[in-house]
């Protein structure tokens, strides 16, 4: 067990990489309660929402259709990373990170009152995922007939109200999944069930090697308040739709205007050893550094993302332990749905 934003979490219940192959090969579970859950009210939310956030909401139409960004303060800083649900035209609901949990309370609350928006911190719900080939089959076990026709006709992104529980097709693996939100006293309960019929329960550890053979960012690692989306390879999430006044939107078109420096890239270690966050990377277009990386189980070999210069291609070395070693620049992500992508 270990502190993780304020919360005592598992690192692991066993093998960390035999929880990480559940995942890929069949199903594991995770308890990702200590995520915020935040939800949205007012006439107003979805112009609130227009200002806060660096993606779009209007393209959220269909009850339930959720969509990732960031929300950036006036210097195109990452605040945070979320996930915004539409369940209403006057209803959103956010998932945030729990290391910010405070912090994107107190910026939502700050821009809220000027829209007539409710800030309602869901501190009576808990959260787990189920991820994994299998993991499908396994949530619709735990439901009636009807309930489990609903969840199995999800589209990916979108979340429902089904039996009591929010139930959305979203993840943080890069295997097919469901992250359930639902009354806490009844986490436990299902979580045992699941297991039972199972499902392996699974750490910090898995759910780290798998979002970073995903090529997902975490944030406080490759990004922050210091580095912009389009620096984290996250311009795919800005949507710089013309008269769209979302904060940090001058900050970004400066940035493009002057020329990026910096970009995010995937690394693929050529020889042995272990690449870590912080490790120093040399390019022919200068020094740049680690932001996260770690020995894949699928692909056996190390990977990482790093911040590199825009020059940067091809072949790099990175300094572990005070010696140089040869890594190769790819693009994220390594693993999709089990496959390796990376030759």
């Amino acid at each position: 067990m270990i502190d993780f934003g304020g919360w005592d979490m598992p690192l692991q219940y066993g093998s960390q990489i035999a929880e990480h192959h559940a995942v890929r090969r069949a199903a594991g579970i995770f308890d990702v309660s200590h995520m915020g859950i935040v939800d949205l009210k007012g006439a107003a939310v979805r112009p609130f929402l227009q200002r806060l956030f660096a993606n779009d909401v209007g393209k959220l139409e269909a009850p339930g259709k959720a969509l990732y960004g960031c929300m950036l303060n006036e210097a195109g800083g990452v605040v945070d990373d979320l996930i915004v649900y539409f369940l209403g035209e006057q209803q959103f609901r956010a998932v945030v990170n729990a290391g910010t949990r405070d912090k994107d309370l107190a910026w939502m609350r700050r821009f809220a009152a000027g829209f007539g928006v409710q800030v309602i911190e869901r501190s009576d719900l808990a959260m787990l995922a189920v991820q994994g080939p299998e993991a499908r089959g396994a949530l619709a076990a735990q439901l009636s007939a009807a309930g489990a026709e609903r969840a199995l006709a999800l589209g990916p992104f979108f979340g429902e109200q089904i039996e009591g529980w929010f139930v959305s097709r979203t993840g943080y693996t890069g295997e097919d999944g469901f992250e359930i939100m639902l009354p806490a006293g009844q986490a436990e309960g299902l979580w045992r069930a699941l297991a039972a019929a199972g499902v392996a329960p699974c750490g910090l550890g898995a759910r780290d090697t798998l979002r970073l053979e995903a090529g997902m960012s975490l944030y406080g690692s490759d990004m922050d308040e210091h580095t912009n989306p389009l620096e984290c390879g996250l311009a795919w999430t800005v949507a710089l739709t013309p008269g769209r006044a979302f904060v940090g939107r001058q900050a970004l078109e400066e940035a493009l205007a002057a020329g990026l420096k910096r970009k995010l890239v995937g690394l693929v270690l050529e020889d042995r050893g272990v690449l870590r966050a912080q490790q120093r990377v040399i390019s022919a277009g200068g020094a740049g550094e680690i932001t996260s990386g770690t020995f894949s189980p699928t692909l056996e070999r190390s990977i990482a993302l790093a911040r590199v210069p825009v020059a940067a291609s091809g072949t790099v070395q990175v300094e572990i332990r005070g010696k140089l070693h040869q890594a190769r620049i790819v693009k994220p992500p390594f693993v999709r749905r089990g496959q390796p992508l990376i030759g």
